[in-house]
């Protein structure tokens, strides 16, 4: 009789190799920039999300192959744009008269231009005014695309308490921002 071959294990299949991080970037850097932008406006945010990338590449050999590359960078990007608050917090120097602020643009168009009932920058402000709790659910749920249970994960609790504090902020979010008369 002759000798059988070695049979194979069935093991769990091997995890695929994490992606370069170029790819990385290009993937999640959109969604990195809404969560920095939610956190620390839109003045701050391209400086909070390159240190979310900086932050990201230096652990990303330790990262394993099959983590949450998205929940990952959204982490690494609040915890950026929050020290990037506190920094700017201990080194505000004031001014004798504020500067005029003049409207931004995007892709040639003003922002709050194209019949929008409100511009980007109310909404920035009104976000920046709810509570933390609030303000990081709604920016990890409807701005990052995570799902509740990361947002939990993330911020703390249960999936139900992320979901009822994203919807008290965005009732107060409404509130704060109806539309108002020309």
């Amino acid at each position: 009789m002759p000798p059988h071959p070695p049979r194979r294990s069935r093991s769990r299949r091997q995890p695929s190799p994490k992606p370069p991080f170029e790819r990385v970037v290009e993937l999640h850097g959109a969604t990195v920039l809404r969560v920095c932008r939610a956190v620390v406006g839109s003045q701050d945010a391209d400086d909070a999300w390159s240190e979310t990338f900086l932050s990201a590449l230096r652990a990303y050999p330790q990262l394993p192959a099959d983590a949450n590359l998205e929940a990952w960078l959204v982490t690494i990007a609040h915890r950026r744009a929050l020290d990037l608050v506190r920094k700017r917090k201990r080194h505000a120097v004031p001014v004798p008269e504020l500067p005029e602020q003049q409207l931004g643009t995007r892709d040639g168009v003003p922002e709050g231009a194209g019949g929008d009932p409100y511009d980007a920058d109310d909404l920035w402000t009104a976000l920046r005014q709810l509570p933390d709790k609030q303000r990081q659910t709604i920016a990890y749920h409807y701005l990052a695309g995570l799902p509740y249970a990361e947002v939990a994960a993330i911020v703390g609790g249960t999936p139900e308490a992320a979901r009822r504090a994203a919807a008290d902020g965005v009732r107060r979010l409404r509130g704060d921002l109806a539309v108002r008369p020309a």
